[in-house]
């Protein structure tokens, strides 16, 4: 028997992943009543279906790669991965696929979880159909947030409804190694999943529509990790896509390909974009189009929707796919909320709470391959394409010290875009084992605008690879 109730909080927050927690933390410790309606697991797409498990997966890959080359470590590492123990580890790092531990602290921080399906049905009205079958109205007093995130968009293919694919999603959770793996699509899951799936006993393909892997980073990026895939075992093929796969009565997985040839698979991953988590939720009640993402301006307003009580945060904006921007936009989000509740002004400024930009300026991100890949800001492609003059400056990251030091046969590269006009570093790229831990430096020196003059005052340590910001330095300065 279907029941139903309403009830009145001053927001609401559709979608409880790290987005939508973040909004809903920061509404709460600004004195509002909040409440998160979630379908699936508190927690969201990070902690059990991407950068949780996928890093759980790849950890014990990077750093064996970097043990083999490391003398006096090197025989003891040699022998194949513990799959098995890999997997439990992935495991472990997903809770086993429970939220116990995220409802607990939503309970924590006095936030009101509602299990269900939230869909909009007019200004600042949600309704919620539970899992057993009641129906919850909801009402803010102040502002509904969005923050559905995205899904794996697969292609058009033919029989791809019946074909049972992996995406994202069964990349990282799957409980057992494919024997035979086809990946299609070249960005950061294809890269990521080909790394660790070969490294665990499958025989990777990786299929790329293009001439190179990772086409939105510096070519020199997509070059050095095809480079290991390849020396790791993995056969990598550009230029090449699926026109027809099916899955066969025994289990395997047929394809074909744009040039004729034909592969077997256990199991075909689809690693193809994202889309919006927006096809269901009520947005025609507002007069926007199902399925679509949900432009904002830099307070993560809507800006098709009047009243200023509507916001979209996270990828479902399609401002920046990662969880730590969509973070940084539910911490911009959650204080925009928080001072109209309080009937006041936004302060739109350029170092303002209530704006937006480093998710424009300075998008940081990482792919965890062998050799890593860091960037943030602009590729020279970018800069061109928006017509920034900027100065390209490179540097050798292998003839470092403190590279040596990491591996003796380390094999990287950085390169900063400086602006010309402005003097100040406007882009960074860095390949290569560990440069993960370069990327904050980068992220602060193109966010804060620091003048290059003054960079040559922040003294690297030595020996570290951090020294590769002196030497970008000194290459530009002897050029």
């Amino acid at each position: 028997m279907t029941t139903e109730n309403i009830r009145t909080y001053d927001v609401i927050v559709i979608g409880a992943g790290p987005v939508g927690e973040n909004v809903a933390d920061r509404t709460t410790a600004a004195g509002l009543s909040t409440v998160i309606v979630e379908s699936e697991l508190a927690g969201g797409e990070c902690s059990y279906w991407a950068c949780e498990p996928s890093k759980a997966l790849l950890r014990p890959v990077l750093l064996r790669a970097d043990a083999i080359h490391v003398p006096g470590l090197d025989p003891a590492v040699k022998g194949l991965l513990d799959a098995e123990a890999v997997l439990a580890h992935r495991n472990r790092m997903s809770a086993d696929w429970k939220d116990d531990g995220q409802v607990e602290w939503i309970k924590s921080a006095d936030i009101d979880l509602l299990r269900g399906h939230g869909r909009l049905t007019g200004e600042r009205e949600v309704s919620v159909e539970t899992s057993d079958g009641d129906t919850v109205r909801l009402r803010a007093r102040h502002a509904v947030a969005v923050c559905t995130g995205s899904r794996a968009a697969l292609p058009p293919l033919p029989g791809i409804e019946t074909l049972r694919p992996w995406t994202s999603r069964e990349a990282t959770s799957a409980q057992a190694v494919p024997g035979r793996l086809v990946i299609v699509g070249a960005g950061v899951v294809g890269v990521e999943m080909a790394t660790a799936w070969q490294a665990l006993g499958s025989r990777v393909t990786l299929l790329a529509r293009e001439e190179g892997l990772l086409p939105r980073m510096e070519p020199f990026a997509g070059e050095l990790v095809n480079e290991r895939l390849r020396e790791a075992g993995a056969d990598v093929r550009f230029n090449t896509s699926v026109v027809a796969a099916e899955r066969g009565s025994d289990g395997e997985v047929r394809i074909t390909l744009s040039d004729g040839d034909e592969l077997t698979a256990d199991e075909i991953l689809f690693a193809t974009g994202r889309a919006p988590r927006s096809a269901d939720i009520g947005l025609d009640t507002l007069g926007l189009s199902p399925g679509d993402w949900l432009a904002t301006d830099d307070s993560l307003t809507v800006t098709a929707v009047p009243g200023n009580w509507l916001y979209a945060v996270g990828d479902v904006n399609r401002r920046a796919l990662f969880t730590h921007q969509g973070k940084y936009q539910a911490r911009i989000a959650g204080a925009v909320i928080a001072t109209r509740a309080r009937g006041e002004e936004l302060d739109t400024g350029r170092w303002s709470a209530h704006t937006g930009t480093a998710d424009i300026e300075a998008v940081p991100g990482v792919v965890f391959t062998d050799p890593e890949v860091a960037s943030v800001g602009l590729t020279v492609r970018e800069a061109e394409r928006t017509g920034r003059s900027v100065e390209v400056v490179d540097y050798e990251i292998g003839h470092l010290a403190g590279a040596l030091q990491y591996r003796p046969d380390y094999r990287g590269k950085a390169r900063i875009l400086i602006d010309r006009d402005r003097e100040v570093v406007v882009g960074a790229t860095f390949v290569g084992p560990g440069v993960g831990e370069l990327l904050y430096s980068a992220t602060v020196a193109i966010t804060a605008q620091v003048p290059v003059e003054r960079l040559w005052h922040a003294v690297p340590a030595f020996p570290t690879i951090s020294e590769v910001w002196l030497r970008l330095l000194e290459t530009r300065r002897d050029s």
